[in-house]
C-alpha cells in the first residue's frame, strides 16, 4: 500500500496496514539538516523521510497583486515592509520567525469596501501553474497523497486587517468580518476550478486557518457559526462536490469548535497543538468516529531528544488513537531545528511500528 492509497483510506476511516505518516518542518531545520551532512542539497523531505502525504500551494492570496512591496526600514537582522495587503509589517531576516504587525489600512467596513473590488474575478496571475504541475507529477511518482493548500477564510483576513481590528470587528460589526471571509472563499473557489480544470484534481484540498491560541479559541462556538461557518461549509462543499477531502489545520485551542467544524464537512484536523490546551486522547474519545486526525504528538517531548521519554509520548497515544483507521501521525506543530535529526527518524520510526495493523 503507497502513501496515496493510504491517505485516502485514513481519511474515510478504512482499513489500512498501518497510520499514515506526514510532518511539517521550519526552512531553518531543514537548513540545519543539509549543514550537518544528513539530508542532500535539494532533496525533498517527503522522499527522505519517506513521508505519506505532500503539499502544495500554488495560489498568490495578497489583496494587491501589481503593488510592489515598499522598504520603509532595513537592518542587518529586520526590516519594516509595507505589502499588497496594504499592512506594514517587521521581518526577522536571521531566523524563522511570523511577521510583527505594525499597521494595516483596512480597519473596518470602509476600508474594506473600498478594496474588496482587487478580489473580484479568476486573475490568472494568482495562479502557480507550472509549480502545481511539477510537485503533482512528483507525487504521483512517488505514489504520495497530493494536496493542493492554502490559508482558509479567517486566516486571510489579519494579513489584511491585523488579529485585532478583526477580532474587534467580530464583535462590533460582524458584517464586513463575514463579506470578507466570504469573499475570500468564493476566490479560493474560482482559483480552484481554474486550476483544476487545466492541471487536474488533487488527492485533496488543505486549509490553514488559525482559529485558537494558547487555551482559547479566537470566538465562541457561535461567533464561529455566524462568521465563519457558511464561508468554511462554501470551501468544503466545492471540494467534496468534486469528490475530494477536505484537511483543516488549526493552531491553538480549537477543541469548542470541533463540533461545528464536523458539521462544516472537514474530513481531518491538524495539528492539535498540545502546549495549547489540546489533548489528541480526549478528542478521539470525542470525535473519532466523525473526523480523521493528524497530530497531538508534544513537540516538545521531541525536544528533549530523550527517546524514553519520545517512547512514553508515542506509547501513550497510538495504541489508542490508531483504533478506527483514521489518524496520521504528525507533531503538534512543526519540527524545529534543535530536535536532532536522528531523533526525527527514531520518532517516525518507533511511531510506526506502534502504528501497525
Amino acid at each position: 500500500m503507497n502513501g496515496k492509497e493510504r491517505i485516502s483510506r485514513i481519511l474515510k476511516r478504512q482499513p489500512v496496514d498501518r497510520i499514515g505518516l506526514c510532518e511539517a518542518f521550519w526552512s531553518d531545520t531543514l537548513k540545519e539538516y543539509r549543514r550537518q551532512g544528513k539530508m542532500k542539497e535539494g532533496e525533498p523531505f517527503e522522499d527522505h523521510f519517506g513521508l505519506d502525504l505532500q503539499i502544495c500551494r500554488p495560489f498568490n492570496l495578497t489583496l494587491d497583486l501589481s503593488f510592489e512591496d515598499e522598504i520603509l526600514e532595513e537592518t542587518d537582522a529586520v526590516m519594516v515592509v509595507k505589502d499588497g495587503n496594504g499592512a506594514t509589517l517587521r521581518k526577522h531576516k536571521l531566523h524563522d520567525t511570523p511577521s510583527e504587525h505594525m499597521d494595516f489600512s483596512v480597519k473596518g467596513p470602509k476600508d474594506w469596501d473600498r478594496v474588496k473590488h482587487l478580489l473580484d474575478g479568476c486573475d490568472e496571475r494568482r495562479i502557480d501553474f507550472e509549480g502545481y504541475r511539477k510537485a503533482k507529477a512528483a507525487a504521483e511518482k512517488a505514489g504520495r497523497f497530493f494536496c493542493c493548500a492554502e490559508f482558509g477564510p479567517f486566516a486571510l483576513t489579519h494579513p489584511v486587517s491585523g488579529h485585532m481590528h478583526i477580532l474587534t470587528g467580530m464583535a462590533l460589526e460582524p458584517q464586513w468580518v463575514t463579506e470578507m471571509a466570504q469573499a475570500y472563499a468564493g476566490l479560493m473557489i474560482r482559483l480552484q476550478a481554474l486550476l483544476f480544470e487545466r492541471e487536474g484534481y488533487p488527492d485533496a484540498v488543505w486549509y490553514y486557518d488559525d482559529l485558537g491560541f494558547k487555551q482559547r479559541s479566537f470566538m465562541s462556538p457561535q461567533m464561529y457559526k455566524d462568521i465563519f461557518f457558511q464561508s468554511h461549509k462554501q470551501v468544503v462543499d466545492y471540494a467534496h462536490a468534486h469528490g475530494l477531502p477536505v484537511i483543516l489545520h488549526s493552531c491553538g485551542f480549537i477543541e469548542p469548535l470541533i463540533g461545528h467544524l464536523v458539521e462544516a464537512g472537514f474530513d481531518c484536523l491538524q495539528a492539535l497543538e498540545i502546549k495549547s490546551g489540546m489533548d489528541l486522547l480526549r478528542i478521539y474519545k470525542n470525535f473519532g468516529d466523525k473526523i480523521a486526525l493528524m497530530g497531538g504528538i508534544d513537540v516538545r517531548v521531541l525536544l528533549t531528544n530523550d527517546r524514553q521519554k519520545i517512547d512514553a509520548e508515542l506509547e501513550s497515544k497510538i495504541p489508542i488513537v490508531k483504533n478506527g483507521f483514521g489518524y496520521i501521525l504528525h507533531s503538534d506543530h512543526s519540527i524545529p531545528k534543535e530536535i536532532e535529526y536522528d531523533t526525527v527518524k527514531y520518532y517516525f520510526q518507533k511511531g510506526l511500528e506502534l502504528g501497525k495493523y
